[in-house]
């Protein structure tokens, strides 16, 4: 397969990665939990886009660019961080904001659906901020690539694909797991503040963490 090797192998610590907890992950969950399934899903698709993004840039030599210079480095993590600490505390936020009276005597107020469009921008981001998926593309995939082939670019553009197409597939099915969280408690307008509280909790450490990422 062009200059690939050890195919075999390369799925199968992709599929570990894809399946370990992290940003990506944790925002496809939370995605489902607090909105459903079809939330998951299209947040799962929005960070294939992201996979896919840094496949073509490492394709092109982008991602070894990034990788060794930390300004470009630092830039993009911080990126990272400070967006997974927008939605953290925007979700946490609005589980204490009052609601006015006739809502409170009244029934549970029906969420706005979030957009397609929205979820899937959302998954982009943070996958592509993603410093270390970053540096599994720079450091991992080489392993894969035969050194004296000709054809590295379509090579890498290969593995990158096939990260993306595992990732989808593992963050589709986790998805959709976590959905029957949000359809239990969709009329719960209590336990439905909770998981929101939890969600933001979880994308705000997931931020902390990522600011304090180095470069190894």
């Amino acid at each position: 397969m062009l200059d690939i090797t050890h195919f075999p192998l390369f799925l199968a610590s992709v599929f570990l990665l894809c399946i370990t907890p992290g940003p990506d992950l944790a925002y496809v969950v939370g995605q489902s939990v607090a909105n459903g399934r079809r939330s998951g899903v299209i947040s799962a698709a929005g960070v294939a886009l992201g996979s896919c993004t840094h496949a073509v840039a490492s394709a092109i030599g982008l991602t070894a660019l990034i990788a060794a210079s930390p300004l470009l480095f630092t830039v993009i993590k911080y990126i990272g961080a400070a967006y997974l600490l927008f939605l953290g505390s925007k979700m946490v936020w609005g589980t204490f904001v009052s609601r006015n009276t006739a809502q409170q005597a009244g029934e549970a107020a029906v969420k706005m659906p979030v957009s397609a469009r929205s979820l899937l921008t959302r998954g982009l981001i943070t996958s592509v901020t993603n410093p270390k998926v970053l540096l599994f593309f720079i450091a991992f995939f080489p392993q894969f690539v035969v050194v004296d082939g000709d054809h590295h670019a379509q090579s890498f553009l290969i593995l990158g694909l096939t990260y993306a197409l595992v990732g989808l597939t593992t963050d589709t099915l986790f998805a959709l797991l976590a959905g029957g969280a949000a359809s239990a408690v969709a009329k719960n307008a209590a336990m439905q503040k909770l998981l929101d509280r939890v969600v933001g909790v979880t994308f705000i450490g997931l931020g902390i963490r990522l600011a304090l990422t180095r470069r190894g």
